[in-house]
């Protein structure tokens, strides 16, 4: 495939699955009210069905790299597409939380393979000069998730049936499908080392329980003595992978990439910003649902104004990292992105549904910037031979922070409603939650920081 041609047909490509992707979580979002009284549980306890999708992340990310490596990119990337089809029909099937939340966590092992292998077929694709446009092609379909999602999601919560939205994933999942069959090679770099099994069992053992462990914190489903046993053995499990990753020469999750200053700042400083913005696809939702009153297609038609605002700031990424560099727009899109979440919390029944469609635009428009600069610096100083396992480390650590928001968000929401003593939840429950959510984002600025100035130039200039 020539090299301006695979620029742009492959980051489309794996957009399809990262399009199918974002509808599913942004309908899923949408609809939770409606999903959590229809299945007799609180809409706040509905934040299983999100982070149990992401304790599949969890699981299957640190293999990722190994498998692409060992069955072929290609190859893995159309498996995933099918299992996060199923997962979809199995949610649609869903007639309990404990189902609901088991068909989530076949979505989360489809989503493991599925982005960050589709990421590894870009990474060598695209000539690294480009790569920052790559991004950009690749994310554009994505942000069109955010767009449709919450609208198509809301019109069939209201007007038809919650179930009826994951059948959407059907039609899409095909078409990745076969666009992978006609268009990507199926390439290897290595033949890689036998799996890592005991560090696969740490890391994912680990990260599992608490993630699982963090979401049911403050729920009914289990004791809280269990929640604790559970966050506490999921530290367990991850401090002793953390030194049994010292002692080994190629262990599954090699932490020794977080010592490159990009992958660091992209990994640990970007795990603090996705904390903060992992949490609003969940919160926002249910702020302008349960505390103003709206209805599902109402919220949806609101919340969708933040992809707009990041498609709108995605013709600027380059320019602005060109101009700038990746440090000081880094820094202070941080700033400016955590002041955007907070404002979320101002939000009351009286104020001019205008006013907070065009806030929540605004809101859309810095994160949209750090995504992809945080995205494209990963990959800066990874050589070729190195992308499949910094890919593994990056997605699983990136993922976590992602869910971990969703916890925090749940939790200080509980604690602000218990605090407050509402019998219900009302709209003064959820500024608390947006405070927090943006000082997570304010608190990768010291991180990135320590960034050498210049630090991702190639990417931007060329070599």
């Amino acid at each position: 495939m020539p090299l301006a041609l695979g620029a742009f047909v492959v980051p489309l490509i794996v957009a399809c699955a990262l399009f199918m992707e974002n509808v599913d979580a942004t309908v899923l979002v949408t609809a939770l009210p409606s999903l959590a009284r229809d299945l007799g549980e609180d809409p706040i306890t509905l934040k299983l069905a999100v982070t149990s999708y992401v304790v599949g992340l969890g699981v299957f990310i640190p293999i990722c790299g190994w498998v692409a490596d060992r069955f072929g990119p290609r190859t893995v990337f159309r498996a995933a597409i099918g299992v996060f089809v199923v997962g979809s029909l199995l949610c649609a099937a869903a007639h309990s939380l404990f189902t609901f939340v088991l068909a989530r966590f076949v979505q989360g092992v489809g989503g493991a393979m599925m982005v960050p292998v589709g990421r590894i077929i870009i990474f060598r694709s695209v000539a690294r000069a480009d790569f920052v446009r790559a991004v950009n092609y690749l994310t554009v379909p994505a942000l069109l998730g955010p767009v449709v999602g919450p609208l198509l999601g809301g019109f069939i919560t209201t007007y038809l049936h919650w179930r009826l939205m994951f059948f959407i994933n059907v039609p899409i999942g095909l078409v990745g499908i076969y666009l992978a069959n006609r268009h990507i090679d199926d390439v290897r770099d290595t033949v890689p080392d036998p799996l890592d099994w005991p560090g696969f069992v740490l890391s994912a053992g680990g990260a599992s329980l608490f993630m699982l462990g963090m979401s049911l914190v403050g729920s009914d489903v289990v004791s809280d003595r269990a929640t604790a046993l559970m966050c506490a053995l999921g530290l367990l499990l991850t401090g002793l992978y953390v030194l049994y990753a010292r002692k080994v020469k190629n262990p599954l999750l090699d932490l020794r990439f977080l010592r490159i200053p990009t992958f660091h700042t992209s990994v640990m400083g970007g795990s603090l910003f996705r904390i903060g913005l992992g949490a609003v696809p969940f919160l926002l939702p249910l702020a302008l649902q349960e505390g103003l009153g709206m209805t599902p297609f109402e919220a949806g038609m609101i919340t969708c104004a933040s992809a707009f605002g990041a498609l709108l700031m995605k013709t600027m990424a380059q320019p602005l990292l060109r101009r700038f560099g990746f440090r000081p727009v880094l820094m202070v899109n941080a700033a400016l992105s955590g002041v955007a979440l907070a404002i979320y919390g101002i939000f009351h029944p009286d104020m001019s549904r205008a006013a907070i469609w065009v806030i929540v635009l605004f809101g859309g428009i810095f994160p949209s910037l750090q995504f992809t600069a945080l995205n494209a610096l990963a990959y800066a100083e990874i050589d070729s031979v190195d992308v499949g396992r910094a890919t593994s480390v990056s997605s699983v650590i990136q993922q976590m922070s992602l869910g971990l928001g969703v916890t925090v968000a749940g939790i200080v929401l509980q604690l602000s409603h218990y605090v407050q003593g509402h019998a219900q939840i009302v709209w003064t429950d959820f500024w608390p939650a947006f405070l927090v959510l943006g000082l997570f984002s304010a608190a990768s600025i010291p991180v990135t920081a320590r960034m050498p100035r210049g630090a991702g130039r190639e990417l931007t200039h060329g070599r």
